[in-house]
């Protein structure tokens, strides 16, 4: 039994051990009279729509209708979370969104919605280590050689990113390691990886969703981490600290949705969905895969999340650590 594997089941008895409001949300099921929409503010293929549609995969028997994930991506994610936040609250329309969500708030001006107010959370879902990946081709195997080349060439060297959290990650590094990258955006963690894998891109910040499919080609490798310490989803990869970035350490999450008119008690029945959906084996065994954490909290607790999460972005700000991006 691999460590992934230990930490999973270990975390089972978790999720069966639902909160008040869930288990009360139980007596009530979510039983919406029409087909579920699940708004991804994301394109296809990356990491987040390949979670998207594995949780919706896994909730359907529990809802008795389809759950159709909807990408709606462009503009950071805002396009689709402004389509969320305009939906009816009556539970057929949720969305799924990762942490630059609250971050947008912070470098994108003149948002039509407030990432807190404009939205009543269900469901964090995951706790999420992000990568430094590059393609084997490249003149660097690991990040000294590419502090190096990065050194050697001020300004040369181009990291990818998808998202506001992953071009912070990027320029968080380059900052920390004293060194100037130039960031090179995608609209999605797929359309990335497939110029790291045709070794067009140097290197790219991504989740473990997008990265994990690409590690058994022999064309991709895992440089770093972004978390303190190693994760026992990749153990022979060092986190950005052990690889010489002193004070690196950066982790993602994604969460579930709906529109500020869904009532908090249809909130949690949804959750309760979600945490039958997770004691799925079949599930389990997806999250494994994709080198994704299991994090399950209820709509009160995620709303307690989020407020720090939000909190850490506007220090973020003020310190100057992060800008404005228009």
């Amino acid at each position: 039994m691999t460590l992934a594997t230990r930490r999973a089941l270990l975390a089972a008895p978790a999720l069966l051990a639902l909160p008040a409001g869930a288990a009360r949300a139980q007596g009530q099921p979510w039983a919406p009279g029409r087909p579920v929409r699940v708004i991804l503010p994301y394109p296809p293929g990356g990491g987040t729509d390949i979670l998207a549609r594995a949780v919706a995969e896994a909730m359907r028997p529990a809802v008795g209708q389809p759950i159709v994930v909807e990408n709606r991506p462009g503009a950071n994610g805002a396009i689709g979370s402004d389509a969320l936040s305009k939906a009816e609250g009556d539970g057929s329309t949720i969305g799924m969104v990762t942490s630059t969500h609250t971050l947008n708030k912070y470098v994108m001006g003149n948002l039509s919605y407030d990432p807190i107010g404009d939205f009543q959370p269900i469901a964090k879902m995951t706790t999420q280590t992000l990568v430094m990946v590059s393609g084997t081709s490249q003149p660097f195997a690991d990040v000294a050689g590419l502090l190096a080349a990065a050194r050697a060439r001020p300004g040369a060297i181009g990291f990818g990113q998808t998202e506001a959290v992953t071009r912070f990650a990027g320029t968080e590094f380059a900052r920390l390691a004293g060194v100037q990258m130039v960031d090179v955006p995608y609209r999605g963690g797929g359309l990335m990886m497939n110029d790291i894998v045709a070794g067009h891109l140097p290197c790219g910040w991504t989740s473990t969703a997008s990265a994990m499919p690409h590690l058994s080609t022999g064309r991709v490798r895992v440089l770093c981490v972004s978390t303190a310490q190693r994760t026992p989803l990749l153990p022979d990869v060092p986190s950005a600290q052990e690889a010489g970035v002193a004070g690196y350490d950066i982790s993602s999450w994604v969460g579930m949705f709906g529109p500020k008119t869904l009532p908090v008690s249809v909130a949690e029945s949804i959750h309760a969905a979600v945490a039958t959906a997770y004691r799925d084996p079949a599930l389990v065994q997806r999250f494994q895969t994709l080198g994704l954490e299991m994090d399950l909290r209820p709509p009160a607790a995620f709303a307690q999340f989020l407020a720090t999460d939000d909190a850490r972005w506007a220090d973020a700000l003020q310190q100057g650590r992060i800008q404005k991006i228009n």
